[in-house]
């Protein structure tokens, strides 16, 4: 007699009942496996990335946080396990990865997504990999080309080029003909910007690193700035543009104070990069850029480590107290 196959309606997750520490976060078993109304799609979460972000909302420090308990997480890659009576752009069995905003949680052995916040995972990548899409690859590709306009022939600083958005606008700058420059923090850090793309690779940690990168540029400056820690670096990224040019602040910790005659010089520039205020066509935009590198081969996702759910607080604690980032950190259910 054969064996008939269990198919389980329940699942396991990581759920936030308070804000605070990594420790809040705790995996419960035997939660409902959502139904997916008529717009959405249920995934089967292969892997989850692990965003900053993340660590803000869970922490409670965010201006907007969702209400208790939640799920956290946002971006995912996985198969489609099931789609709403009228989603057509999915089925059964493809391969897809998400990013913000996602109705439910990612940390968790399933999610659900809006139709329109899911998109199709090539097969030059595995899930791992499509995990670390989502907000790395669109904050990159926003910050780069939808705020601060770079073009090909600029040049190119990534502030923090090891972590995952500086990867992916490493990526971008190689193959859409920037010259690009990279900081990182560590000496893995700086093997790994120079395997990722960059023309040349300088330590922050290195007193008089601002005056080598100048020397690189012949003492013009770089046009664009991709800065993670502005905080830290906003008035050494002021003295570092060449005229006209444009800081695209990515991650701030805190305060700067900083001098306005250093924009006033120059004629420079700060914009600020938001990925939640992306419109329907700048996502447009950053999906077919990223399809298009998917499918030539050129974007390539560092994973640097993979976590259990149970794990997500060591997670949690890694990407706070890192000092030098070496790609993205994944949960795998």
């Amino acid at each position: 007699m054969r064996a008939q196959r269990v198919v389980s309606n329940i699942m396991r997750a990581v759920r936030v009942a308070q804000f605070g520490g990594p420790e809040v976060m705790k995996v419960e078993s035997g939660l409902p496996i959502p139904e997916p109304a008529e717009n959405q799609v249920l995934v089967k979460v292969v892997a989850a990335g692990v965003n900053p972000v993340d660590t803000y909302i869970r922490s409670g420090n965010r201006a907007v946080l969702p209400p208790l308990p939640y799920t956290p997480g946002s971006d995912a890659a996985g198969t489609v396990e099931k789609v709403g009576s009228k989603v057509q752009k999915y089925k059964p069995g493809d391969r897809v990865y998400m990013c913000t905003p996602s109705v439910l949680g990612t940390y968790g052995e399933f999610t659900v997504a809006e139709e329109s916040n899911l998109y199709e995972l090539h097969t030059n990548l595995d899930f791992k990999q499509g995990a670390t899409l989502g907000i790395p690859y669109f904050t990159a590709y926003r910050a780069l080309f939808q705020r601060a306009r770079t073009l090909p022939g600029h040049t190119v600083l990534i502030h923090g080029a090891s972590g995952a958005v500086g990867i992916a606008a490493l990526q971008f700058c190689r193959q859409y003909g920037m010259r690009v420059l990279g900081t990182a923090g560590s000496a893995e850090g700086l093997e790994l910007i120079k395997r990722e793309g960059a023309h040349e690779a300088f330590s922050h940690r290195e007193e008089g690193y601002i005056s080598k990168i100048m020397d690189a540029t012949n003492g013009r400056g770089v046009d664009v700035i991709v800065e993670m820690l502005a905080n830290v670096n906003l008035q050494k990224d002021l003295d570092m543009l060449s005229p006209g040019g444009t800081v695209a602040v990515v991650g701030s910790r805190g305060d700067i104070e900083i001098s306005p005659r250093a924009t006033m010089a120059k004629e420079t520039s700060v914009v600020g990069v938001m990925l939640a205020l992306t419109t329907k066509a700048e996502r447009e935009a950053q999906v077919a850029a990223v399809h298009a590198g998917m499918e030539g081969g050129w974007i390539k996702p560092v994973v640097y480590r993979e976590y259990s759910l149970e794990e997500a607080p060591a997670a949690h604690k890694e990407v706070i107290e890192t000092k030098s980032t070496l790609g993205r950190i994944v949960l795998v259910p």
